[in-house]
């Protein structure tokens, strides 16, 4: 069960870096690592500003302020991921001023004041706080807002959360219900939350979230972030990204009838769908297509040619309908159904195998159809497998008394029915679709977009999943230690600010060597190059960087471990003074 507080043994305590001493001079030594970069972007991102004004007054007597403890948090993230209650230890190795701490403030810190950060953070308006932070961000960094990418993901939960099953009110909040859903993470047997969130095309950059309970769909979500990105972008007319749960009609016409622009996925559900999906079977050849452009790999060959349909039409709404073709999906298309066929063919074999046996628990014909659905729909091969259940009499026989058996023992025959299976590959249904693979459409409002300008637009949807990978992984967001839910929807918002932090860096140094003229740096072991610098890389290579404080001679003295060449490259490209970096701040 997850929990807020562990209890701490005594050789676990809090520490202030690590001391040794030696002919009466002593040397005391923190870790610096990336918390100097990390800093800078938070100044120039003002986020304990924009915390001190959106949160409730501190009282007087705290000895950590609300701010600057959500802040520690955001650091603790970006550089470790320690549960909250590891939370002192981890920062103890660090020097307190980097931290934005005194040594007594973090002689202070403890699980219990980072819980309380989190739920006074839950009792300010969180969308108010977001838009502020955001529009700061934009200006400051410059950051486009024309094209915005939105999507979902869950965020799953190992516990009962059994006083979070419900949606309620908590001081006069809002709380969600961590409830099973369709989960994104393959994990039907676990409680979830929905985190919704939406970035920019230029770099990625993370501008909205939202949570939401873990049963509520993906649609219903749309018309309520749109409204609040019209608020942040200041104008309704920006490109709105989004996979095929936008595609519904109460969605489109809303965002359309408010003068906003959208591209989606149609869904196959759509009866426009199955009318152009037809037309491939039918007629192949009348169907006109135009090249779009090429996708090639480094050494020049193309990887993915892509077509436009010309003869693409309108959506049951009026909104524009165009049909692509890709050659790349068209080949993934056949691998992920011929993957899907031979496994759903493994799997009906298995249960052929248990329907036969002596011991079948199988004895009526509904649950064996139930298993051979299941089958199918897990591995996706409905369509293209047709199963038939045979059923047959089966003769046993067995002692009438019990007993160990003689000459004389008398058996009385037991007929029972068995069932077993046949199946086959439906050859017509995988024409059809063979026809039909690497097509798909993508519906608009926008009249004035080429064909390759909303396909490409549509093509950077994959800087959200970037994202979402992010959260999941660098970040660790799951398993969460806690087991309030009002601490959660704090700690999601705390994320929120993580991730864009570590795409600022990211951003500023990608757009920093691609102006110096450089295409790479050598970040990776034995100094192999990194075309495109991840924040996760970066904060690695400045892992080692320390500060040495000595006293007990002559005079005090501070020393930084000295900087490697790539250390130092970075920093030139991020504006940093090399000469500075890890020194004290006060």
């Amino acid at each position: 069960m997850p929990r807020d507080r562990r209890e701490r043994t005594t050789d676990e305590k809090k520490y202030r870096g690590s001391r040794a001493q030696a002919g009466g001079q002593t040397l005391q030594s923190w870790t610096v690592g990336a918390l100097p970069l990390i800093n800078s972007l938070l100044e120039r991102i003002d986020l304990e500003s924009f915390l001190e004004k959106h949160l409730p007054p501190d009282d007087p007597r705290l000895e950590i302020p609300t701010a600057c403890g959500l802040a520690l948090l955001v650091r603790n993230i970006l550089l470790s991921r320690e549960p909250i209650y590891g939370l002192g230890e981890w920062a103890a190795r660090y020097a307190p001023d980097l931290l934005g701490l005194t040594s007594d403030q973090l002689e202070g810190l403890n699980d219990d004041r980072i819980g309380r950060c989190l739920d006074r953070l839950f009792d300010t308006e969180v969308p108010a706080l977001v838009l502020d932070v955001v529009r700061h961000v934009i200006q400051q960094f410059h950051v486009s807002l024309d094209e915005l990418h939105n999507d979902s993901t869950t965020v799953s939960f190992y516990g009962a959360y059994e006083e979070a099953a419900q949606e309620d009110r908590r001081r006069g909040r809002s709380t969600l219900a961590i409830r099973h859903g369709y989960n994104k993470d393959h994990r039907p047997d676990l409680k979830q939350l929905l985190y919704i969130l939406t970035v920019t095309e230029d770099g990625g950059v993370p501008v909205y979230f939202t949570s939401a309970s873990g049963n509520v769909a993906d649609d219903t979500t749309h018309r309520e972030t749109w409204q609040l990105l019209r608020q942040l972008v200041g104008r309704p007319d920006f490109l709105y990204v989004a996979d095929c749960k936008l595609a519904s009609t109460e969605n489109l016409q809303f965002i359309h009838n408010q003068g906003g622009r959208f591209v989606t996925v149609l869904p196959r559900t759509r009866r426009e769908d199955a009318q152009f999906r037809g037309r491939l079977v039918t007629s192949p050849d009348a169907i006109p297509w135009q090249d779009v452009y090429d996708v090639t790999d480094e050494q020049g060959e193309v990887v993915d040619r892509l077509r436009v349909c010309l003869d693409s039409g309108t959506s049951s709404e009026g909104f524009r309908l165009l049909w692509f073709h890709s050659t790349g999906k068209a080949l993934r298309d056949a691998a992920r159904r011929a993957k899907a066929i031979e496994r759903a063919s493994n799997e009906l074999v298995r249960l052929r195998d248990r329907l036969l046996s002596p011991k079948t628990r199988f004895h009526q014909r509904a649950s064996v159809a139930e298993a051979v659905e299941q089958v199918l729909q897990q591995c996706e091969a409905e369509r293209w497998i047709d199963v038939e259940i045979d059923e047959f009499e089966f003769s046993d026989f067995k002692q009438a008394r019990r007993g160990r058996p003689t000459n004389t023992t008398q058996y009385v025959k037991r007929v029972s029915t068995r069932f077993s299976l046949t199946f086959q590959v439906n050859v017509a249904a995988i024409a059809e679709d063979r026809a039909s693979d690497g097509v798909f459409p993508l519906i608009t409002n926008d009249l004035e977009m080429t064909a390759e300008q909303l396909l490409r637009a549509y093509k950077r949807q994959p800087l959200i999943e970037k994202r979402f990978s992010q959260f999941k992984t660098d970040f660790e967001v799951a398993p969460v230690y806690l087991k309030s839910v009002s601490r959660i929807q704090s700690l999601l918002c705390v994320y929120f600010f993580v991730l864009l932090v570590q795409t600022l860096l990211e951003r500023e140094l990608r757009r920093a060597l691609a102006q110096s003229g450089a295409t790479s740096l050598p970040l990776y072991p034995e100094g192999r190059s990194c075309r495109a610098p991840t924040t996760r890389r970066v904060l690695d290579v400045f892992d080692t960087v320390q500060r040495h404080h000595l006293s007990g001679g002559q005079g005090p003295d501070t020393f930084i471990t000295d900087l490697t060449p790539i250390q130092r490259q970075i920093l030139q490209l991020l504006h940093g003074n090399p000469s500075h970096y890890g020194r004290s701040s006060g």
